[in-house]
């Protein structure tokens, strides 16, 4: 995982202006914003007149003896998202002390890199910039599939073995064995929950594909062929996830098919492929795009070196997708083989696109910032024909980390 040293220094690093906005809070970490002020239960409403602050007293006429008791208020504030919760922590002197009780900060999710040689496993956190290494001889000859829930889905091309593995944990669940060529697969949930199902799809012909589905304690895989009404090819460049139950599935070409695993239904929905960036079909083109579900939206992001990314949302009531010029305080983390989302990320992370690439040795993940139309570090080049496609995947960030060497 290396990197080319930059002639230019960053100064404008937005990470980095970010440490000293936070007042000292961690990731994780229950975090103290900046409210109005209270004194005494009593509001301290401002005011600005003839260019002057004034400052008055209101009574807190909220407080009395039917306010809501503290274990219900902290199960109410503890549902809230990091901006609602700073919001209602401005009512009063009392709320402001539950919410900050409350308030946690979510974590970005971590990025494995795997070695093209020995056992030795790299694991990146964006936030803090820091590497650490866990040696997993379990992964030897493995090929890695998918991530989510903090669960591997890992391939042994030579047995044709198919398993999940926990990095953290150790933990292996066998599956049953079967022959992955061109096509990807995606499991839906923890293979611990009883809601676990992995898919794969890969085309027969141009009009007919191949759906294999299996549980976590099935002896088989179960593969039905589906006819197409519209053309659908699959390929290692298809772009997978799981959302409100249902797969979808993005083609080389833009097309998006959609498995439903509880009516066993396969469908390409007469969706118009998102519109390319200029300058997109170029070397290693098929490389550049990603996809990531949040809250059961879609989103489809396009990369090409010479230009900047363009980010679409899927508008499920018109069958359209639509440019998306913001995130609204979200943060995607793109992959090759499975991209996430997150919110209630600290400091300048929101709004912001993070790629499966590492520079300068290891201290920067590339991004591209939507706040400032710009991918940091600069000057770099973002040819995804680089880069091994198989050689990480964003995974959940570990409890603790006194399991690293």
């Amino acid at each position: 995982m290396g990197g080319e040293k930059s002639t230019e220094m960053e100064v404008d690093d937005p990470q980095q202006q970010s440490s000293y906005n936070q007042k000292g809070a961690r990731t994780g970490d229950p975090i103290v914003n900046e409210t109005p002020e209270v004194v005494d239960g009593l509001w301290l409403a401002e005011t600005i007149k003839d260019n002057r602050k004034i400052s008055s007293v209101q009574p807190d006429e909220q407080e009395t003896q039917s306010e809501l008791p503290t274990e219900l208020l902290e199960l109410i504030l503890s549902q809230l998202t990091l901006r609602d919760n700073i919001r209602a922590s401005a009512v009063c002197k009392r709320w402001l002390a539950v919410a900050i009780s409350v308030r946690m900060a979510n974590k970005p999710p971590w990025l494995m890199f795997f070695p093209k040689f020995g056992d030795l496993y790299e694991f990146y956190d964006p936030s803090h910039r820091k590497t650490y290494w866990l040696e997993l001889p379990e992964l030897h000859g493995s090929r890695i599939c998918y991530a989510n829930d903090g669960w591997l889905l890992l391939y042994k091309p030579r047995t044709q073995s198919v398993f999940f593995f926990c990095p953290y944990t150790r933990e292996s669940i066998d599956l049953p064995s079967l022959e992955l060529t061109y096509q990807i697969v995606a499991f839906s949930a923890s293979p611990k929950s009883p809601s676990c199902i992995l898919f794969t799809v890969k085309h027969v012909s141009p009009t007919v594909v191949a759906v294999s589905t299996c549980r976590p304690d099935s002896t088989e895989w179960t593969t039905v062929n589906y006819q197409n009404r519209l053309p659908f090819v699959s390929s290692i460049w298809n772009k997978l996830v799981f959302c409100k139950g249902l797969f979808y599935c993005l083609s080389l070409t833009g097309w998006l098919g959609v498995y439903d695993p509880e009516k066993s239904t396969w469908a390409v929905h007469s969706v118009p492929p998102p519109k390319c960036p200029e300058n997109f079909f170029v070397k290693n083109w098929w490389k550049g795009k990603f996809m990531a579900e949040h809250n059961g939206d879609i989103f489809v992001i396009y990369t090409c070196s010479a230009v900047n990314p363009v980010i679409y949302k899927l508008n499920q009531t018109n069958k359209v997708w639509v440019e998306m010029e913001t995130l609204g305080g979200m943060t995607l983390f793109a992959n090759f083989l499975s991209s996430h989302a997150r919110t209630d990320l600290l400091g300048t992370m929101r709004n912001n696109v993070y790629f499966s690439k590492v520079r300068f040795y290891g201290k920067r993940c590339v991004s591209y910032s939507l706040d400032n139309g710009r991918y940091y570090p600069r000057k770099q080049c973002y040819d995804w024909g680089e880069q091994d496609p198989f050689e990480s995947v964003w995974i959940e960030p570990p409890e603790d980390c006194s399991i690293f060497l």
